[in-house]
This record gives structure tokens, C-alpha cells and sequence, in this order.
């Protein structure tokens, strides 16, 4: 008997929808990306992605424990000398909501290539509204 390795080519991908309203940001993420690598299905091969698409849709109504909408800082840098910047959580939630979740899904994924395809099944939204009803997505349940 040898063990499974999962092809490619021979992949099923699914689609989720998440609705964020009110779900704690990382305690959610996590889940989110176990589905982007795929790690929920029996037939995860580490080399390969075996993982579905996740839509998230309501990114503006996520909830922070604690203090960090406030406190906690992500810094971003211009390219320009002395072009380092920083902005509160808060603040890019209110502003660009995506960001926020792009970047800490990004985190939670392997640094490879491997990881940026993981990351391109992941679609953002801030409202409810989505352009991905064709593909029929079934509710990804996560607890609060």
C-alpha cells in the first residue's frame, strides 16, 4: 500500500461564502485559510494545492478583541527614502477592509509560490454584494 499523493489536474475545488458581520478577525482567518490550503479535505498533499475559493463578503463589519482597533499599528513603506508609514487597524478597516484580511491571510499561508496561488482563491468584499453567485458557494460555518 503506498500513500495518496493528489494530482493537480485532478483536483475538485468548491466555493464558501463567510459573512464576517460580527465574527472575531483572526479567530475567523484561521479557518479561512485551513480551506485556502486545503488542510479540511482527506486528500491534502502538502505540494500541491488542493484547496477551495473562499468568498468573505460584510469585511467592514469584523470585530477586534481588546484594544487593537485602536493600538495596534500596520506599517507600510512608500518605496521613497524615509517613506515609512504607519496606520491604525481602525483606521484601514474603515478605509480599505480588504487590506486588512489580505494581509493576515497572507501571513497565515506558506511563503512560496505555492502560497500566492492559495491566496488568489481568497476574494474580498466589503459589502454584500458579489459577483460570484454563478458558482454556487455553500456557507463555510465558523464559530464566533
Amino acid at each position: 500500500m503506498s500513500t495518496f499523493m493528489a494530482k493537480k489536474e485532478e483536483v475538485k475545488r468548491n466555493w464558501y461564502i463567510v459573512d464576517a458581520s460580527d465574527k472575531v478577525l483572526g479567530r475567523m482567518l484561521t479557518t479561512v485559510s485551513r480551506v485556502l490550503q486545503g488542510k479540511h479535505k482527506p486528500e491534502y498533499t502538502p505540494h500541491v494545492d488542493v484547496g477551495d475559493f473562499v468568498i468573505i463578503i460584510n469585511a467592514s463589519k469584523v470585530k477586534l478583541t481588546g484594544k487593537k482597533m485602536q493600538e495596534k499599528v500596520h506599517y507600510y513603506v512608500t518605496g521613497f527614502q524615509g517613506g515609512l508609514r504607519k496606520r491604525m487597524v481602525g483606521q484601514t478597516l474603515q478605509t480599505a477592509p480588504e487590506k486588512v484580511f489580505h494581509r493576515s491571510v497572507k501571513r497565515m499561508l506558506p511563503r512560496s509560490r505555492l502560497g500566492k496561488d492559495m491566496l488568489s482563491k481568497l476574494k474580498i468584499f466589503a459589502g454584500t454584494e458579489h459577483p460570484h453567485q454563478a458558482q454556487q458557494p455553500k456557507e463555510l460555518f465558523i464559530r464566533n
